[in-house]
């Protein structure tokens, strides 16, 4: 992969999400020893780090799905350690949008049918949400594969049709969690061309998980994760 398509994005100035000073354990093993960072909207974050180094936990705390022992997790200027668990879930059908390394689709319900659920779950209604969801798929050109269930499409269209639902709710900010590591080089190509593209267009942010420099380089900076601690630094 290349990282020219990041020369055409252009991040706002909005700060969605701040961490700082994140410490997290598992028993008595560290996994966050003062990890942080920041994104605005339209940037791409990619976090680097080795298996193990604690790079999708600091990803999980930064969605509220786990909450830090200390340090702080700000969305829109708002701690989320402070929310109720219902307030992070209602954030994370709303506000949060997410791409997982082997797509976690529902195998018994088709990919338009995969693609509409988060819109189902916050209450829009069935119409509404297939025609939302048809248009996204429409885009990231796999509607040819609507009807299908995922154990009947490529890997690289599963991974498409996961992005499509990471968008559909128009998110502000976009977790991706390898999203390309169960993909060959040209399949992962075309899935990262299609979140920077898909990103930039909507304004929204993106934190990009991932151990490989082809595709961090998409990404407007980095930060490297190791121990549990992060060091950040502007891709060039």
């Amino acid at each position: 992969m290349t990282g020219d398509s990041r020369t055409d994005r252009s991040p706002g100035t909005e700060i969605l999400l701040t961490a700082s000073d994140l410490h997290l354990s598992f028993g008595a093993t560290p996994a966050l020893r003062g990890a942080g960072l920041a994104v605005t909207a339209g940037e791409m974050v990619a976090v680097m780090g080795s298996s193990g180094s604690g790079k999708s936990t600091l990803l999980h705390c930064l969605a509220g799905i786990l909450v830090p022992e200390k340090g702080e997790v700000r969305y829109r200027g708002r701690d989320l350690a402070r929310a109720s668990d219902e307030e992070r879930s209602e954030l994370r059908r709303g506000d949060f949008g997410f791409v997982f390394q082997f797509g976690q689709l529902v195998p018994e319900l088709t990919v338009a049918e995969n693609v509409a659920l988060p819109l189902r779950l916050s209450g829009v209604g069935r119409r509404r949400a297939e025609r939302q969801a048809a248009e996204w798929l429409e885009k990231l050109e796999i509607a040819a594969i609507a009807g299908q269930r995922p154990g009947e499409v490529s890997g690289g269209q599963g991974q498409r049709a996961a992005l499509a639902r990471a968008l559909v709710g128009n998110p502000s900010v976009i977790f991706a969690d390898e999203p390309t590591g169960a993909l060959d080089s040209e399949g992962g190509e075309h899935v990262m061309r299609l979140l920077s593209d898909a990103a930039r267009n909507t304004g929204a942010a993106v934190v990009l998980v991932t151990h490989e420099p082809r595709v961090a380089a998409y990404a407007d900076g980095e930060v490297v994760i190791r121990d549990g601690r992060t060091k950040a630094r502007e891709l060039v």
